[in-house]
């Protein structure tokens, strides 16, 4: 079982990666880089992968913004809490808020229709978004790898390799599911904090 497991990690984990970077997906960087560290990837392989996944991911949303605003999906994401603060500080501060975005939970797919829906220029969100993703990539990549480190200095080499993999996808789960909750917990006070100026 433990082969098997490991044998998908080695095939399909950066695609993994790259797909759970799409999403709101530190969780997977972090995972990467963890990874990496059991040279299960190379280091960089995990980099590129987080960088392109946050940066189509983006890129993405950017565009449904810009180009399908008219859309029910898009609509329907309009209305999300924290939309009309994203678009407020996208008019006030829009190259801080391309630059950040993606580091405040819940905010990065409504922040990415809000700059689609701006008037920031395409190219100048592309390079921002760029610098962006490759920020956010080697910061949360670089987690994960100092994870491994600390890892490794806890329990030394008295685990198997694949016991190791089995324990980075149980922490995996774990951070994905306490990144949910407290996502969950500050929108919930975001929609609150709408509801209230909205009356």
């Amino acid at each position: 079982m433990t082969e098997t497991i490991h044998r998908l990690i080695e095939q399909y984990g950066l695609i993994a990666v790259f797909l759970g970077c799409v999403a709101e997906g530190e969780s997977a960087a972090i995972l990467g880089g963890f990874f990496a560290h059991q040279h299960v990837f190379v280091l960089w392989q995990t980099f590129i992968a987080a960088f392109l996944g946050a940066f189509a991911g983006e890129t993405f949303f950017f565009t449904l913004g810009r180009s399908f605003a008219d859309h029910p999906y898009v609509k329907r994401l309009r209305r999300r809490p924290g939309f009309s603060r994203a678009y407020r500080l996208l008019n006030t501060h829009p190259n801080i808020f391309v630059l950040t975005n993606r580091y405040i939970y819940g905010m990065r797919l409504v922040g990415g229709i809000a700059a689609g829906l701006s008037t920031v220029p395409v190219p100048r969100f592309v390079i921002l978004n760029a610098i962006s993703s490759a920020v956010w990539a080697t910061v949360f990549s670089g987690i994960g790898y100092v994870f491994g480190l600390g890892a490794e200095e806890m329990v030394g080499q008295a685990f198997e390799r694949h016991e190791r993999l089995l324990i980075a996808l149980a922490v995996g789960v774990g951070v994905a599911i306490i990144a949910w909750l407290v996502g969950h917990h500050f929108a919930r006070r975001e929609r609150a904090r709408e509801d209230r100026a909205g009356s």
